[in-house]
C-alpha cells in the first residue's frame, strides 16, 4: 500500500536516510533478516539517483554485556552473541554494494535505534536547509520505524519507500505500512522508488 507523492516534487536538497543495511542483518547471525538482499537492488537503485545525498546508519552494538542503561542493559545481556567483543565486528559494516557509494555518502554510527538520538544528524540538516527526508532500510518494525517516528517529531517532510524497506516479520512490515497511510497521511508520504526517483529531480 502506497499513498504516492502527495506534496508536490520532492527537494533537490532531499536526504536520503538508509538505515542499517548492514551484513549484520544481512548474514547468518541471530539478527538476520530474511529478505534483505530481495531489497537490496531497490535501495542500491534509490542511493544511484542521488549518492551525494545518502546518509547510511550502522547500528553499532554495545562492547560487552553489562554496558547500556536501564533496559538496555538487559537488551544486551539477552543478546550477549551480538556484543562486539562476540562478533565479528567487520558483520557492522554496510553491504558490499551500498559500501561503493561512499564517498560521497556519509556513514552515521548510532548506538541505539534512532538516527537522531545523539548523532547530531538533525541539528546538521537543520543547518544544511534540508526538509525532507526519504528513509529506505531494515527493519520497517524496529530501527526504520525510530527514525520515521523521529522525523515526524522533528518536523520533517517524510517519505517512506515502501519497497526499500525489510524486516523479519511480513506481519509487522505490512501493519507499519498501513499505519503510516492511515494514520500519518499529513505528516508521512510512502511510495515505491520509481516514483520517488521521478519525483526527485532538480
Amino acid at each position: 500500500m502506497s499513498s504516492g507523492i502527495r506534496f508536490g516534487p520532492i527537494p533537490a536538497n532531499a536526504v536520503h536516510l538508509c538505515i542499517d543495511m548492514q551484513r549484520l542483518f544481512a548474514e547468518e547471525t541471530p539478527w538476520r533478516t530474511p529478505w534483505m538482499t530481495r531489497v537490496l537492488p531497490v535501495v542500491v537503485k534509490l542511493c544511484e539517483h542521488r549518492p551525494e545525498r545518502v546518509c547510511f546508519t550502522r547500528f553499532i552494538p554495545a562492547r560487552q554485556v553489562g554496558e547500556g542503561r536501564g533496559a538496555w542493559r538487559r537488551y544486551w545481556t539477552h543478546w550477549s552473541a551480538i556484543t562486539l567483543e562476540n562478533l565479528d565486528e567487520s558483520l557492522i559494516d554496510l553491504l558490499p554494494e551500498l559500501r561503493l557509494f561512499t564517498p560521497p555518502a556519509r556513514v552515521l554510527d548510532k548506538t541505539l535505534l534512532s538516527p537522531w538520538v545523539g548523532t547530531g544528524l538533525a541539528d546538521a540538516l537543520a543547518a544544511a536547509g534540508v526538509d525532507t527526508v526519504i528513509i529506505s532500510g531494515a527493519e520497517t518494525d524496529v530501527c526504520v520505524l525510530a527514525a520515521v517516528l523521529g522525523a515526524v517529531d522533528l518536523g520533517f517532510r517524510v517519505i517512506v519507500v515502501t519497497d526499500a524497506l525489510c524486516s523479519s516479520s511480513d506481519d509487522s512490515h505490512d501493519a507499519l505500512i498501513g499505519l503510516y497511510h492511515d494514520r500519518y497521511g499529513q505528516q508521512i508520504e510512502t511510495a515505491e522508488c520509481d516514483e520517488v526517483v521521478e519525483a526527485w529531480r532538480d
